[in-house]
């Protein structure tokens, strides 16, 4: 059915567009603009110039937060993209792989913050089950306290994450080896190839977009990651913990300095843009690599 006039196409438009521009673009705007002025959310703003960023990028421990960020996202990139994509291909191989799927797709239709009470609890170094079937093994001298050691703290928050999200990335690809041709794969097996060498050299290479995408989301929902470093650590032993999400939301609803918490959130969706956009054009200039 094509329409008759442009009126109709904007009509049909305008709702979508009216629903967007009210839930996202409106607000980014005047975070924009809050951004520039100081504001406790009672007096009236006053206009600040340049004076929140400035501060934000002085700031050592704002700076810190990507760090802890980086360490994060570089460790969700193995505890679930290559996890999910190992099990993706395990799981393929096994007769009833729909149960196991399922089993490990669980963990994703849970609430986030369900899963972060849970974990430390688990966590715990008084009554939690992890200490408990350290000391049953036999193993008291590696009983710990997970979540209140500077040094174990974050990595005991991405191993959550890969817990939870490992069945996420293992679904997604599960659903791209699923459409690849099993000629190509039916004649790897008839040359004599064995089912690693098939999964390392025939399925992984064909699925490379479905990878990239899959390492994007993975990077951009790290840097958005709240709920687990909230309920599990709120940001400490001492800020070990503290990303940029943590950081802001304390600077808007703890210290009341929303003019300073939007610039912190206009500065990490820059980064986070900025991130996106070099990812598509290395992918683009791969892509055109592997063509030629």
């Amino acid at each position: 059915m094509k329409p008759t006039s442009r009126l109709g196409v904007f009509i049909l438009v305008a709702p979508a567009v009216l629903l967007y521009s009210f839930a996202v673009l409106l607000p980014f705007i005047g975070t924009i603009v809050l951004s520039f002025m100081r504001w406790d959310g009672f007096d009236s703003p006053t206009f600040a110039g340049i004076a929140n960023y400035t501060r934000a990028f002085a700031d050592a421990i704002f700076r810190s937060t990507f760090i802890h960020v980086g360490i994060y996202i570089v460790a969700t990139l193995f505890l679930e993209v290559l996890l999910g994509l190992l099990l993706a291909g395990f799981t393929s191989s096994l007769k009833h792989s729909s149960f196991y799927r399922i089993a490990l797709f669980i963990p994703v239709m849970l609430p986030m913050v369900v899963i972060a009470v849970l974990w430390r609890a688990i966590f715990n170094s008084d009554y939690g089950i992890l200490n408990a079937i350290l000391s049953s093994f036999g193993l008291a001298s590696w009983q710990h306290i997970w979540l209140g050691d500077t040094k174990t703290a974050l990595l005991s928050i991405c191993f959550v994450s890969g817990w939870v999200f490992s069945g996420f990335y293992m679904a997604i690809f599960t659903a791209a080896l699923n459409r690849l041709p099993s000629d190509v794969i039916e004649s790897a097996r008839l040359d004599g190839s064995g089912e690693m060498n098939i999964f390392t050299k025939i399925k992984v290479p064909m699925i490379r977009q479905v990878t990239s995408i899959a390492i994007l989301i993975c990077i951009t929902g790290g840097l958005q990651g709240f709920d687990l470093f909230y309920v599990l650590t709120d940001g400490g032993p001492y800020h070990t913990t503290e990303v940029p999400t943590t950081f802001m939301v304390k600077s808007v609803f703890r210290d009341g300095e929303f003019g300073y918490g939007s610039a912190l959130a206009i500065i990490v969706s820059l980064i986070g843009l900025s991130m996106a956009l070099i990812f598509n054009i290395w992918q683009k200039r791969t892509r055109v690599d592997v063509e030629y």
